[in-house]
Order: C-alpha cells, then sequence, then structure tokens
C-alpha cells in the first residue's frame, strides 16, 4: 500500500517573512495571499515561529503603546515543524497534541520546504469511493494477505468500507479490519466475516449434524 505523506499534501509555494518584518507588511503579506499565518525564519531560511492573525490581533487588543512591531516579536515560538516523510497520522497527532493549526515542514537541514495545514491533511478523504475499494480489494485482500476475491468482498460508500465474506481462520479478521483502516480515505470499517477455523483451537471446529446444526454454526 502507497500512502501518502506529508510532502505529497504540503502547499509547497510558501509565504514567509523574516523575523524583522514589520507588523504592517506581516498584514500586507496575509491580505495579499489571502492566507491566516505566515512561518517566521532566520537568514538561513529555518523556521524560528509563526505569525497568525491571532497574534496580530493580540498586538492590537493591547493597544498601540505595547511592545512587539517586529515578527520576532509577534510570532509564536518555537516552530512546531513537520518532516515531508511523516504520515498523515504523524502530522495530525502532533497538530492536536500542539492545538495548532498547521505545521511547517523543513527538510533534514532544518530549512522550510512547505506548509501543511489541517484542511491538507483532510484532502486524503476526498479520494473516490472506488479507489478505496480498488487499493483494498488488489492491495490488502489479493496482494497482502492471499485471499481470493470470492472470499471477501468490499464495498465503499462516501469513505465507509462494509466487508463481507469467509476467512480460514478466525485470527485474520481483525488483521483484515486494521489494514483496511490504514487505507488512505477510509473513514470507518464494518466487518462482516466468518471462519471456518478457530484461532482458538488446534484443528477445524467439528460441525454438528445437520439437524442439530445452531443459528450460530450456520452462520460460520
Amino acid at each position: 500500500m502507497q500512502h501518502r505523506t506529508v510532502a505529497d499534501l504540503m502547499t509547497h509555494g510558501v509565504v514567509r517573512v523574516r523575523y524583522d518584518t514589520s507588523f504592517k507588511e506581516i498584514v500586507k503579506l496575509l491580505a495579499d495571499h489571502d492566507i491566516t499565518a505566515v512561518p517566521v525564519v532566520d537568514e538561513m531560511d529555518r523556521p524560528l515561529g509563526v505569525v497568525s492573525e491571532a497574534d496580530l490581533l493580540r498586538k492590537c487588543s493591547a493597544g498601540p503603546t505595547a511592545d512587539g512591531t517586529r515578527a520576532e516579536e509577534l510570532m509564536s515560538a518555537p516552530a512546531v515543524c513537520a518532516g515531508p516523510e511523516w504520515s498523515v497520522v504523524e502530522a495530525a497527532r502532533l497538530m492536536a497534541e500542539r492545538n495548532v493549526k498547521r505545521l511547517p515542514v523543513v527538510d533534514e537541514a532544518g530549512r522550510l520546504t512547505g506548509v501543511v495545514s489541517r484542511s491538507d491533511l483532510l484532502r486524503i478523504f476526498l479520494r473516490r469511493d472506488d479507489a478505496i475499494r480498488d487499493e483494498i480489494t488488489r492491495d490488502v485482500l489479493e496482494r497482502t494477505l492471499s485471499l481470493a476475491p470470492s472470499e471477501v468482498t468490499v464495498e465503499v460508500r462516501e469513505g465507509q468500507v462494509t466487508l463481507r465474506g469467509s476467512v480460514e481462520v478466525s485470527s485474520l479478521v481483525p488483521v483484515i479490519e486494521r489494514l483496511c483502516r490504514s487505507v488512505d480515505g477510509v473513514v470507518s470499517v464494518s466487518a462482516h466475516i466468518g471462519h471456518r477455523i478457530d484461532a482458538g483451537h488446534a484443528g477445524p471446529i467439528t460441525a454438528a449434524p445437520a439437524s442439530r446444526l445452531t443459528g450460530e454454526q450456520l452462520r460460520r
């Protein structure tokens, strides 16, 4: 399976400001580019922090005599950054932990290469249902787990995956669910998968005579 990374989703042409950029210059940049925040960088293009509309409004609310007229005085610091190779899950987790809406993306030398926002990460959920279904069928079920197409069928509606069928051992069912949840664009997974062998038994479950089969056994 090929998972999209931060590098695939981030904005590459990043508007940034130097640490000595003035308040009014920052306001103009935000307006001109229709953005809500800019990274603040040093001479080596390494992020020092981020100046957002909220930071600027705090300056306004403090009154005209308050300190803070340059980016380095206005920014939220230090910069909370991500790597281009990070997964969507890693980036989303850091955003949640640090309560930030965007992450500057830096290369191995710490230089700014992009910015990834919450809306960028959510773009993976715009994948078409048929693309998700094909990836689950081809990459998860057939290539990874070596299951025949007749064993488990896949239905996807608005990112919600429904699996139906029967596999050899019960222990395979949670593995299928976990792998399907990891596919980009999947919102939820509902599995209705039976099994022919219980993983807790040494061998196949012995069926009772047909006349004495219970409802549960008939569903296996």
